[in-house]
């Protein structure tokens, strides 16, 4: 179901180790129910990623590493609804009064995830989901292909690994026939998917196939062996992937393509939003709560974005006034989108921009960071075959022990729609101190528990991203106009998503009014404000965590500054933020007041 698939794609960029997690082992000063807490926290970590492999072998746990995992079938959401039952059972007979008060906190985050994630498991919304399993942004086809590609997740280190990759390749092939069959069930049931978002998997299918047998993403492992991978078996593994290329994976590629194209697509919807799909209110109102943490509704979001858009309305003015532009800010907005001095010449000027930032940024870092990570950052271009459907910017998190380094990635798709101007906010959120800093140290934390490392919510992992591009002053950024603009125009997106996430989903927008929205409030490029509208499209309420996120963060700052005055130190208070890893948003706040009276 697509609500698995999406709590399994986030696991997939997760940390790897060599091996498994080893029990846990008192802390001083554990009593006997952090003991218990920490055992239960190990044991559902144990069974969760039995349940599913891929979460394993993205953290180098390569006991399952021969399976891709059950994603589709009512024994599997049974399983997760089980065993989100049975761990919220042993974590009430656990005294939290009796706890350490880092464990207080880890028992108020699993108790908090466990239990949105298993309203989410509920008969009435898995109705609504199961039979929807794939989308254009968390389908299978979005993340195994890189998963498998050599370049991914998964290791290609020894023999093992490139026949545990062979029986991988074989279950995708069956998962995508799966997915056919719950396709169909929403079809009976009128449960089904945008058409929009059907045309945009049969282009990202027609894509994969198009790669051709050597030319595969899943060909690229046999393209660079390791030593250890003797040249007989280097011949037999070539011949053994292109068999099963041309064999399993292309023919159950073109299956689905030719199932979306001849049958889905005339049975799929007009309507975009979750509001003209039956039981489609209820489920909003769920992915509202899941994604920020906080049991908002669809109203109060939209008003909170309305007014978000128009007090960043007034600091774009202001910029438009500082550069001397004499129009309108509409007419800034198409100056910012069609000048030739903002475009990138080539995409190499991209990469040598971005790492100019970047060496900018780490000069400051002391000046806010006390707490700063050990992995590596690597600057590298979004891989052609999904750059057309993909983010502007992103980030793949790294390995705590250096293997595999954090990566942002920046799209060099339509270059003349990746503006200049947008460069060093994007970096700041995707990268540092964004996404690097923040799931690196919480990766790197043995002290945590493993949900807590690994694990997260949207609210808080891109809430401090888009915090962290408010810091722009206090690192050295965007002292260039344009390059503020860039700032506010990212700050505006995700205000504007509050307005348009919720236009469609509970008020009926269209697509094209979506769009025209984001064109009219920012200088945005079509391109790019058509990408976010289709992936609110598919992913409804995942935009609206960014905003709740940042002002719930920037909230607890003003008040920490408040109460402690001329005590008040950001490298502090960053750490207190980052040091415990992804939290609920009424979690962190409670940890903020309680670092504050200590501090006062």
């Amino acid at each position: 179901m697509r609500l698995l698939i999406a709590a399994l794609l986030a696991a997939t960029a997760a940390p790897a180790f060599a091996q498994a997690l080893p029990p846990p082992v008192p802390l001083p000063g554990d009593g006997p129910e952090d003991a218990t807490l920490k055992r239960l926290f190990y044991d559902s970590d144990e069974a969760s990623l039995k349940r599913n492999p891929v979460s394993a072998i993205s953290r180098g746990d390569l006991r399952y590493a021969d399976r891709l995992g059950d994603f589709f079938s009512d024994a599997s959401i049974a399983a997760e609804k089980a065993a989100a039952e049975s761990d919220l059972a042993a974590l009430s007979r656990i005294d939290r009064a009796r706890l350490s008060h880092v464990d207080q906190v880890a028992y108020d985050v699993f108790k908090n995830q466990t239990a949105i994630g298993l309203r989410g498991l509920q008969p009435d919304l898995v109705a609504l989901t199961v039979v929807r399993p794939m989308d254009h942004f968390y389908g299978i086809q979005t993340f195994y292909p890189d998963f498998a590609s050599g370049q991914g997740a998964a290791p290609f280190k020894t023999l093992v690994d490139y026949e545990n990759n062979l029986k991988r390749n074989a279950q995708y092939a069956v998962l995508l026939d799966e997915a056919i069959g719950r396709f169909r069930q929403g079809m009976q049931a009128g449960i089904v998917q945008p058409k929009l978002v059907v045309r945009n998997m049969i282009g990202q299918f027609d894509n994969l196939i198009a790669q051709g047998v050597e030319g595969s993403t899943f060909y690229a492992p046999l393209k660079r062996f390791p030593a250890t991978i003797t040249p007989a078996d280097q011949t037999r593994l070539r011949a053994a992937y292109a068999a099963q290329i041309r064999d399993v994976v292309i023919p159950a590629e073109r299956r689905m393509r030719d199932f979306l194209s001849g049958t889905y697509l005339a049975a799929a919807r007009d309507s975009v939003g979750l509001s003209g799909m039956p039981g489609g209110d209820r489920l909003y109102a769920y992915l509202i709560e899941q994604n920020t943490t906080l049991p908002l509704t669809a109203t109060y979001v939209h008003d909170l974005g309305l007014s978000e858009v128009a007090r960043i309305t007034k600091a774009m003015e202001a910029q438009r006034v500082a550069v001397g532009f004499k129009g309108t800010l509409p007419e800034f907005f198409t100056f910012l989108r069609t000048d030739p001095r903002f475009a990138p010449k080539s995409a190499e000027q991209l990469r040598a921009g971005y790492e100019a930032i970047g060496r900018r940024v780490y000069q400051r870092i002391p000046e806010q960071f006390s707490l700063t990570p050990k992995t590596p950052l690597e600057i590298r271009p979004v891989p052609a075959y999904k750059e057309k459907t993909d983010a502007g910017g992103s980030y793949q998190q790294g390995t705590p022990d250096g293997s595999r380094p954090g990566v942002f990635y920046y799209n060099t798709y339509d270059l003349p729609s990746r503006y200049m101007w947008e460069m060093e906010t994007l970096f700041l959120h995707e990268a540092v101190p964004g996404h690097h800093f923040q799931i690196s140290l919480a990766q790197e934390n043995v002290a945590l528990p493993a949900f807590m490392r690994f694990g997260g919510n949207t609210a808080y992992v891109e809430g401090w991203a888009l915090y962290s591009e408010s810091l722009w002053h206090d690192l050295g950024m965007e002292t260039d106009p344009y390059q503020r603009m860039g700032g506010l125009n990212d700050e505006m997106l995700r205000a504007m998503r509050l307005v348009v996430d919720t236009g469609i989903h509970a008020q009926g927008w269209s697509r094209d009014k979506a769009i025209d929205y984001m064109l009219a409030n920012s200088p945005m490029a079509r391109t790019d404000a058509t990408a976010e509208v289709e992936r609110y499209i598919a992913i409804p309420g995942q935009a609206l965590a960014y905003k709740i996120g940042q002002l719930t963060i920037q909230r607890t700052k003003d008040k920490a500054k408040a109460a402690l005055g001329a005590k008040f130190d950001p490298r502090a208070f960053h750490a207190q933020v980052l040091d415990t890893g992804s939290l609920p948003m009424p979690v962190l706040e409670a940890k903020i007041d309680a670092w504050v009276a200590a501090t006062r």
